[in-house]
């Protein structure tokens, strides 16, 4: 007679198999293409079986046509979109995450509760924020951005004398005004918490990407003022103090969205230029960009912990009285305890560390400009963090050509980009993996496609 294996003993084999393709797809993952390989992916569309399939089969065809058809986004030659790696004890924290499959709620993960706390702590203390804020994990900035703009909706309407059980029905109008080139994410959440983005009031701003706040337009307390720190294009950051102090005076919110630029406040040499940071309401940072924690983690972070609770907080019979649970303080309720990635991060790095990765960063950045200029490419603003926009004057047929060849090459990728009317690409240096020789053979692909084209 057989008998059968124990349900979790075969949980634990398909874990350790899945553990067995993971190591050996990172192993390989800086010799290979960085772009992803398409032609097989039909393989995955099999007829749902009557009869299900043995993990061992699954995870044998996933990592046989799955890990080729990836994208190399945590390798040393990837430049698109900002996108981190995964820091080796924040990756490891996802693997030992997956077995335990808690849920950050209530009572049913007190540790990764715990871990959540302790992360969103540090990351308050290395920003250097008010020491009274508070946070929490979503899913990344679209989230965070929309959990913060609608408490800022919901403080500044309780203050017009219209309390939040009342919603936007018969609502007093309040005013957006934001950066001209706020990032498209935040204009997102504003259509989800009902404010619309039609009618926002946009500030101009110079010629590096920042907010001018000589030409902000009157504020009241029915005003949500929107600024970034770290410009898509050009990483640059808004001026916070000026800001700050238009902000206060008239009674109105300042949130700043800073999904990758944030962290600069993490580093002793740039953090000057972020100076009034902290005297805004609210702030959002990812931790799965420049802090290279995986995919997905977002940061909500507020210097008004009860205005968060109230806007965001939920009750049932059955709940324990926690204080306060995650979901008190973020849009989901149930969620994976993602904070706990973050802890491993912030943890295996240490302040000196994350300083260290963070300047990193922006020397690579700007270690690339004098190579790009070698080449006839123009960078037309300084290089304030980890963001280079690239353009080639009169010749944006060209620029096009030339990210479709690197692409194509699979030596490196990085995307198109249009700014200030300027058609061009953008290279975002964000991976902790990210090294001399990366460098070196982005430049070489550079070389090989202007050789090609010309």
């Amino acid at each position: 007679m057989t008998i059968p294996e124990p349900p979790l003993s075969r949980q634990a084999s398909a874990y350790a198999l899945g553990s067995q393709y993971g190591r050996a797809y990172l192993e390989t993952l800086s010799d290979r293409s960085v772009l992803a390989e398409k032609s097989d992916l039909d393989a995955l569309n099999l007829a749902l079986p009557d009869q299900g399939v043995s993990a061992e089969t699954i995870l044998e065809l996933m990592n046989r046509v799955g890990s080729p058809g990836t994208m190399a986004s945590a390798a040393g030659r990837y430049f698109g979109y900002v996108i981190g790696g995964s820091l080796p004890a924040a990756s490891g924290a996802r693997t030992l995450l997956s077995a335990w499959d808690q849920t950050a709620n209530s009572d049913t993960g007190p540790s990764v509760i715990k871990l959540e706390e302790i992360a969103i702590r540090w990351a308050i203390d290395l920003l250097d924020l008010p020491t009274e804020s508070t946070g929490a994990f979503t899913t990344g900035a679209t989230m965070a951005n929309m959990t913060l703009l609608m408490t800022a909706r919901d403080r500044q309407l309780d203050r017009l004398g219209h309390p939040r059980g009342k919603g936007l029905i018969g609502a007093p109008a309040l005013r957006v005004i934001a950066s001209a080139e706020i990032h498209a994410t935040v204009l997102k959440s504003l259509r989800m918490i009902g404010l619309g983005s039609d009618a926002i009031e946009f500030v101009p701003v110079d010629d590096q990407g920042r907010m001018r706040a000589d030409q902000m337009p009157d504020l009241d307390p029915s005003c949500l003022v929107l600024a970034q720190a770290g410009n898509v294009c050009t990483g640059s950051f808004d001026p916070f103090d000026a800001l700050a102090d238009q902000c206060q005076a008239a009674g109105a919110w300042l949130h700043v969205d800073g999904a990758f630029g944030l962290w600069a406040r993490a580093s002793s040499q740039l953090a000057p230029a972020l100076a009034g940071l902290e005297r805004a309401d609210s702030w959002v940072v990812d931790a799965h960009k420049t802090l290279n924690a995986p995919y997905d983690s977002g940061l909500a972070l507020c210097r008004h912990p009860d205005e968060l609770r109230a806007s965001m907080a939920i009750g049932a019979g059955y709940l324990p009285k926690t204080d306060p649970t995650p979901s008190d303080l973020a849009p989901e309720f149930s969620r994976a305890a993602r904070g706990a990635e973050t802890w491993a991060a912030l943890l295996s790095l240490g302040r000196q560390g994350l300083d260290d990765m963070v300047t990193r960063f922006h020397h690579q950045a700007a270690s690339l400009v004098p190579r790009l200029e070698a080449l006839g490419f123009n960078v037309p603003h300084q290089v304030h963090f980890n963001q280079v926009f690239v353009t080639r004057p009169g010749e944006d047929a060209l620029c096009a050509k030339v990210v479709k060849h690197v692409q194509q090459s699979g030596e490196a990728w990085f995307g198109a980009a249009t700014w200030q009317g300027q058609n061009g690409f953008r290279i975002s240096l964000s991976n902790w993996a990210t090294q001399d020789q990366d460098l070196d053979r982005l430049n070489g692909a550079l070389e090989t496609a202007l050789g090609d084209l010309a």
